[in-house]
């Protein structure tokens, strides 16, 4: 009797294991694997990146992107055109592959450089431009830059403003709206502490977003320009409407 409940308890244990695989769960560790950054798989895909352009005399494997698109999300990475033949595999982070990250390339006229965008961001965006489609209109609330506004979430029928995490530090990002009617993430945050911690020699009218495209592996993807105030002070810079 005890021999078949066991037997039965193992069946049940092995059924559960085989649905959590058809289901697509993933464990921690591919939890992990799949939003982490990580530098080797930059440098890997950096390589072949830089293998395919060698042996194509200057062709970049890239996606063909309207030359109106985002500059931080112009040039995503076409993994068909290096794997298997210039890496072995696509990164688990790739989106791809169930990962969060886009693969793109940076600077791609002066030196093309593998970055990450993280599509946690762009989700967000479409969420809020599908309930904006469901309403018919954006609500617009406080001024906080020109032509830049907080959204009115409750307006829109959220409980709570929507947000993300930032990829730079452990801050949560707001998402802000311009008078074009387009949602942007606000990455005032971030800039403010490298402003603060690294005091970069930055000019009024330049755009500062610089500041985190170079000197991290993920991009600022889907904001508005910044520049600084006489007080050093990271603002909205273009007059979006």
């Amino acid at each position: 009797m005890r021999f078949a409940i066991r037997k039965v308890h193992v069946l049940i244990l092995a059924s559960l294991v085989l649905l959590l695989s058809a289901c697509g769960g993933s464990t921690p560790e591919e939890k992990i694997a799949q939003e982490t950054p990580y530098a080797d798989q930059l440098e890997t895909i950096q390589k072949a990146v830089n293998a395919y352009q060698e042996n194509t005399n200057g062709l970049l494997p890239i996606k063909t992107k309207d030359m109106e698109t985002d500059s931080y999300i112009k040039y995503p990475i076409e993994f068909s055109k290096i794997a298997p033949a210039y890496t072995a595999k696509i990164p688990e982070n790739a989106y791809e592959v169930g990962g969060i990250y886009q693969y793109v390339l940076w600077d791609v006229e002066e030196n093309p450089t593998v970055k990450l965008v993280d599509l946690r961001s762009a989700e967000r965006i479409r969420e809020l431009n599908l309930r904006k489609h469901i309403n018919g209109r954006a609500p617009f609330k406080e001024e906080i830059g020109k032509h830049v506004y907080t959204v009115d979430f409750k307006e829109m029928g959220f409980k709570e403003p929507l947000t993300v995490p930032s990829p730079y530090s452990d801050a949560i990002l707001p998402i802000v709206i311009a008078g074009d009617g387009k949602y942007y993430i606000d990455y005032s945050i971030d800039l403010n502490k490298v402003l603060q911690e690294q005091q970069p020699d930055v000019k009024e009218g330049e755009d500062i977003r610089y500041l985190l495209a170079d000197h991290f592996p993920i991009l600022p993807a889907y904001s508005l320009p910044y520049t600084v105030n006489d007080q050093n002070e990271p603002i909205f810079m273009m007059n979006a409407k």
